[in-house]
């Protein structure tokens, strides 16, 4: 569940979850009740990444990036960790701060349609 994540990590993932985005926050809002009975946590760590959100259930990290994540050595860095967070047998979807400022209601669809694909 946390992938041997260190004391540190833990400490910075209690950090960020009193310094979230504005589209993280927004999300959120969403999430803190859960998604058809499905609980997610925020700021979770897993070895040495911190995920966004975490619902254990299914296994499912939500990343929400930022501007930053256009460039091209943070591109490279987001794809090693998903392949990381992958050969550990979790699944991730990302979304931009501009899709869940905008439409954050058709975000939740589709994360409420990948979590029905993974209880499948």
């Amino acid at each position: 569940m946390f992938e041997g994540a260190a004391h540190l990590i833990f400490e910075n993932a209690k950090t960020h979850r009193g310094n979230m985005t504005a589209a993280e926050i927004n999300l959120w809002m969403y999430l803190r009740k859960g998604v058809n009975g499905f609980k997610f946590s925020r700021q979770h760590p897993f070895g040495i990444y911190i995920a966004d959100f975490y619902c254990h259930k299914a296994k499912l990290i939500i990343e929400v990036d930022g501007s930053i994540h256009n460039s091209e050595e943070v591109k490279k860095n987001d794809k090693e960790r998903q392949k990381e967070l992958k050969s550990w047998e979790y699944f991730v979807s990302r979304f931009t701060n501009k899709q869940v400022m905008q439409k954050p209601e058709e975000v939740i669809k589709i994360i409420t349609q990948k979590i029905s694909q993974l209880k499948e």
